[in-house]
């Protein structure tokens, strides 16, 4: 499970990280990522200068399948992308979007193409 504070949370998010972002494709997933803002750092209670932390969205359409698939789909993704925020760059906005291929893929095919395309997309970002 993610977080709140590394959930996208509104549809401006995605429409900005879709639009504006990165992005890279794979045979199960395509994933768009918008760098940080250069905005102010978050301030923690002891005073000290945070920084803004990365948050990441999934888009699993009714291609994929029917509920119980597209919810399974999205478990297993949001699982995957919680190991993967160290890599992502503070603030950086990160959605996801499932492929119908996606439904019959394993939990290791998913991580392996998310990490694929997170690093593709990320040399692309530098």
């Amino acid at each position: 499970m993610l977080p709140r504070v590394h959930r996208v949370t509104t549809g401006d998010q995605f429409r900005v990280a879709i639009r504006d972002g990165r992005r890279s494709g794979t045979r199960l997933l395509v994933v768009h990522l918008t760098p940080g803002p250069a905005g102010e750092p978050a301030i923690d209670p002891g005073g000290a200068a945070l920084p803004v932390a990365p948050t990441v969205g999934f888009v699993v359409s009714k291609a994929v399948g029917n509920a119980v698939t597209r919810n399974r789909v999205k478990r297993r993704l949001r699982h995957c992308a919680a190991n993967q925020l160290g890599r992502l760059p503070a603030g950086a906005v990160l959605v996801v979007r499932a492929q119908p291929a996606a439904a019959a893929a394993t939990s290791a095919e998913l991580a392996a193409d998310l990490d694929r395309a997170l690093t593709k997309t990320l040399s692309r970002t530098a």
